[in-house]
């Protein structure tokens, strides 16, 4: 039985050996930090817009990181019919999170809101799900963006060419659209503003 012993000791050495860069570290700057993005606690939320939600309990807002959707308001048209994309694409978020706990893994912080990539037990990557079936299109600075995962451009690219979501319909590009929206003349009174 000294095989035996000799392999438990080997296997401890072995342990012992992969660990000690780990170790050397933690002993060396009194902390051990993994350079990974910041991971929330699961949080539950209340959706904004169809990149956008907010956590209920400490009121921060996450936005998903790599995509955009068409905007609140912002229509596409399938044949001669128009439809609401940006309602759809704020529905399909809800339909996604509600009463599901979300991890969000955060990329950056940018003005009051934290871009993330966000996962929930049915959906291991929000962002990848939205582009895969057509209710969202990766970002333009997102696709020369080599944190990004190419899963994204192929998920958009599988959506495209299988018509789905917003490919089977004309529309406008979310950024083009908010463009057109922001260089617009303001409301005259009494009129809704957009």
């Amino acid at each position: 039985m000294n095989w035996l012993r000799d392999a438990r000791l080997f296997g401890c050495l072995g342990v012992v050996a992969l660990a000690a860069p780990c170790l050397a570290q933690a002993l060396s700057t009194g902390t051990y930090r993994p350079k990974l993005p910041a991971q929330s606690p699961p949080l539950r939320v209340e959706v904004i817009d169809g990149t956008r939600f907010r956590d209920i309990e400490t009121k921060t807002v996450f936005r998903l990181y790599g995509i955009e959707t068409c905007a609140p308001g912002q229509m596409a048209t399938l044949g001669r019919q128009p439809w609401p994309c940006g309602t759809m694409a704020t529905a399909w978020l809800v339909t996604a999170t509600l009463n599901r706990w979300l991890a969000c893994a955060v990329i950056r912080e940018d003005g009051d809101e934290r871009l993330a990539r966000c996962a929930t037990a049915s959906h291991p990557d929000l962002a990848a799900s939205m582009l895969r079936e057509g209710v969202a299109v990766l970002a333009p600075a997102a696709a020369e963006d080599q944190t990004n995962p190419p899963s994204y451009g192929q998920a958009e690219q599988q959506a495209r060419k299988a018509y789905r979501g917003l490919w089977s319909s004309t529309f406008e590009m979310p950024w083009d659209w908010r463009a057109h929206r922001s260089s617009a003349a303001p409301a005259a009174p009494g009129e809704a503003a957009p």
